[in-house]
């Protein structure tokens, strides 16, 4: 998947390109005074033993924030810390703007789900390609398969499962992933 930049004054403005939908994600370097986006309020939710608000977090609102969530409690079933689920949140974002896509992209017309996962036979059925926490949990069972994975960068980390055609094209993500996962953290 391939993110869109624009530069609008000086703020730096990422709108990731598989759907119009996604929120517009404000980079570290625009002014405070840049507007959050408005998410509809709505009461906090339950993912496992994770609250998840209205949002915004890092330009995020509920709905994705509860995808974030899921990815986060597939890491922690696996043995996961924060750092690993935020590469999972990150690859998410780059993916899919955290949106449980049930649609491909440029890639493949049978990619789906918050990782865009192939139907290549390694990733499962359709249901589990757009299970939230299944599709995750595929993706970090693949990562710590990866001699080294601990090791890598982050965006190297994704790339290695991914195989992106741009190895760097998950690093504008991890500082909003770190910001998720943090907020998040129980």
């Amino acid at each position: 998947m391939r993110a869109l930049f624009a530069v609008i004054g000086a703020s730096a403005v990422l709108v990731t390109g598989a759907i119009a939908a996604a929120p517009v994600l404000l980079s570290a370097t625009s002014s405070s005074s840049s507007p959050a986006p408005a998410c509809p309020s709505a009461d906090p939710v339950m993912i496992g033993a994770i609250t998840v608000p209205s949002g915004p977090i890092a330009g995020y609102c509920q709905p994705e924030l509860v995808n974030a969530a899921h990815i986060m409690n597939a890491a922690l079933n696996l043995g996961l810390g924060p750092h690993t689920q935020a590469i999972g949140v990150m690859t998410a974002i780059g993916e899919s703007g955290l949106v449980n896509l049930t649609y491909g992209d440029q890639a493949g017309v049978d990619s789906r789900g918050l990782f865009q996962q192939r139907d290549n036979g390694a990733w499962g059925t359709l249901s589990d390609r757009i299970n939230p926490f299944t599709a995750a949990t595929n993706f970090f069972a693949a990562l710590t398969a990866i001699p080294g994975w601990a090791d890598l960068a982050p965006t190297a980390a994704a790339h290695a499962v991914q195989v992106n055609a741009d190895p760097n094209h998950y690093t504008a993500f991890f500082a909003a992933a770190q910001t998720i996962v943090t907020s998040l953290t129980p």
